[in-house]
C-alpha cells in the first residue's frame, strides 16, 4: 500500500510547489518511487512534478470529478509506488468560493493524508507559533503533522522560527533559506509550463531537489506519510468499440490535460496519436477524431498560424464529420483569427486576449446534443483564461449555467468551449465521442467504397 502525504500552505505564494517537486526529485533521487498528484484543476504544476517523478503528474479534484473518486484515483496514479506526495492548491483551507469544496484539506480528509505545512517565514518570528496553532486547531479532522520553514533569512532566523514551532509542539522537517535564482518564470495564467520552458525546466527541478535535499529531513517526510485509504482503484472502464485513431494535440502550446484522457480514449478502443501543432504540419493518416485541449495557443500564434498544412488538415479533417473536442486553447485554434493571426477557421469566431482573468467553478449544463454530452447532461467544469471569444456561443451553445450567457459551440460534429471537464468525472462521454468516431469512419470507408 502506499503512503500518502499533502504538501499545503497558509496561501498561495509560500512556496509549497518548490518544496513538493523538490520532495519528489529528491526521493526519486534515492531510489523511492513518488507518485505526483496535484489538488485543483492546475495543468503547470504537474508538468514539473511529472519532471521530477519520471511519471505522470495528476490532478485530484473533488469539484470535477466527486469526492467518491479521489481516493481511487490516488490509488490508480500511486500504482506500484512508495509514496504519493500530493501538493495542495492555494491556501489549506481554500477552495470553491461558496462552500469551500475542492480545498487542499478536503482531499487531504479524503486520503486520511498528514499535511506538511510549507510556510514563508518572511517578516516574522514568534508569530509563527500562532500560526502554526491556528492551522492545526481549525479543523481537527485535518492534520498539519510537521512544517518546512521557507525564505529563512539566517540561522538566527532559523533558531528563532523553530523555537516558535516548539512552543505549540509542532516537528520542524525543514528549513530552506531565501534562494531567488529557483524561481521559475511566470506569466498571465502562471508559471510557465514545464514543456515550453525546456532544459531550463529541467534544471529548476534538480535546483529544487538540490535545495530539498540539502535543508529537508527526507526520512523524516517519509516517515510522515500514511497508507493510502484501502479500497478498490478507479479504472478506466468504458466498454471497448471498434479502433479507430485519434489524434490529441500536444506539444509546448497544448499542455492542459488529464492523464486519465488519454487512458480512457484507449479504453474506449481509439488508438491516441499526439500531434504537436508547432512542428507537425499533418494529422496522422486515417484520423478519426481530434481532441484539442486547453494550453497556451496565444504564446505562440505566430507559428501556430504559420503552420498552414496543419490548419487546413484540421479545417478538412473537421469538416469531413470527424468529432472534434476543443476546450478553451483549443477553442481560440478552431475559431477563424487569434489576435489577428488567421487560425483554422472551423468556427466563424474571433479570439483575442484580453485583460481580464475569468476564472472559477462551474455547474453547467449542456444546451445543445454533441459527440460528447446529450443536450441537458450536467457537468463540473472550470474556467480559467483572459481570452474572449467574439461571438462566445453560436446558435447552438455548448453549455450554459446560472448567472451567465450561453457559451461555447456544437457545430456539426464539434464540441468547443473555454469549459474544461475532467474525463474520470464524465467516463461517458469519451465512449460516446469514440463511439461517433467510429461510426463517422465507417461512414467515409463505405462511402468511398
Amino acid at each position: 500500500m502506499t503512503d500518502a502525504l499533502v504538501v499545503a500552505a497558509p496561501a498561495s505564494g509560500s512556496g509549497k510547489t518548490t518544496v513538493a517537486t523538490g520532495l519528489i526529485a529528491a526521493l526519486r533521487r534515492r531510489g523511492t518511487a513518488v507518485a505526483p498528484f496535484k489538488v485543483g484543476p492546475d495543468y503547470i504544476d504537474p508538468g514539473y512534478h511529472a519532471l521530477a517523478a519520471g511519471r505522470p503528474g495528476r490532478n485530484l479534484d473533488p469539484v470535477l470529478v466527486g469526492a467518491d473518486l479521489v481516493a481511487p484515483l490516488a490509488r490508480h496514479g500511486a500504482a506500484g509506488t512508495d509514496v504519493a506526495v500530493v501538493e495542495g492548491v492555494m491556501g489549506l483551507f481554500d477552495g470553491r468560493v461558496r462552500d469551500g469544496a475542492g480545498s487542499t484539506a478536503q482531499v487531504a480528509g479524503l486520503l486520511r493524508a498528514p499535511v506538511l505545512l510549507v510556510v514563508d517565514c518572511r517578516g516574522q518570528s514568534r508569530s509563527l507559533a500562532a500560526l502554526l496553532h491556528g492551522f492545526r486547531s481549525f479543523d481537527p479532522d485535518v492534520r498539519v503533522a510537521g512544517v518546512v520553514l521557507n525564505r529563512v533569512g539566517s540561522p538566527r532566523h532559523e533558531d528563532v522560527l523553530r523555537a516558535a514551532a516548539d512552543e505549540v509542539g509542532m516537528p520542524v522537517l525543514g528549513a530552506l533559506p531565501r534562494r531567488d535564482a529557483l524561481a521559475v518564470p511566470s506569466r498571465h495564467l502562471g508559471l510557465v509550463t514545464a514543456a515550453e520552458h525546456g532544459s531550463a525546466a529541467t534544471a529548476a527541478v534538480d535546483a529544487m531537489a538540490d535545495l530539498v535535499a540539502e535543508h529537508v529531513d527526507l526520512d523524516a517526510v517519509v516517515a510522515l506519510a500514511s497508507p493510502l485509504p484501502p479500497g478498490p482503484s478507479w479504472e478506466p472502464a468504458v466498454p471497448a468499440g471498434p479502433a479507430v485513431r485519434v489524434a490529441v494535440f500536444g506539444g509546448a502550446a497544448f499542455t492542459f490535460g488529464y492523464a486519465e484522457h488519454v487512458e480512457l480514449l484507449a479504453a474506449a478502443g481509439a488508438e491516441v496519436v499526439v500531434v504537436d501543432p508547432l512542428r507537425d504540419e499533418r494529422l496522422p493518416a486515417d484520423t478519426s477524431a481530434l481532441v484539442l485541449p486547453g494550453g497556451f495557443p496565444e504564446e505562440h500564434v505566430a507559428a501556430l498560424g504559420a503552420n498552414g498544412p496543419l490548419l487546413a488538415a484540421v479545417r478538412e479533417v473537421a469538416s469531413a464529420g470527424a468529432p472534434v473536442h476543443a476546450e478553451c486553447g483549443g477553442l481560440l485554434y478552431l475559431c477563424a483569427d487569434l489576435d489577428g493571426v488567421p487560425m483554422a477557421g472551423v468556427l466563424p469566431a474571433r479570439a483575442a486576449m484580453t485583460g481580464r482573468l475569468t476564472l472559477g467553478y462551474r455547474d453547467a449544463v449542456a444546451l445543445s446534443d454533441s459527440p460528447l454530452f446529450p443536450v441537458g447532461s450536467r457537468v463540473s467544469g472550470h474556467e480559467f483564461h483572459r481570452c474572449a471569444v467574439v461571438e462566445p456561443a453560436g446558435p447552438a451553445p455548448a453549455w450554459g449555467w446560472r448567472g451567465g450567457a450561453p457559451e461555447g459551440w456544437v457545430r456539426g460534429r464539434v464540441h468547443a468551449s473555454f469549459l474544461h471537464t475532467h474525463p474520470a468525472g464524465n467516463p461517458d462521454a469519451v465512449a460516446r465521442f469514440v463511439g461517433v468516431a467510429a461510426a463517422a469512419h465507417r461512414g467515409t470507408h463505405a462511402s468511398a467504397g
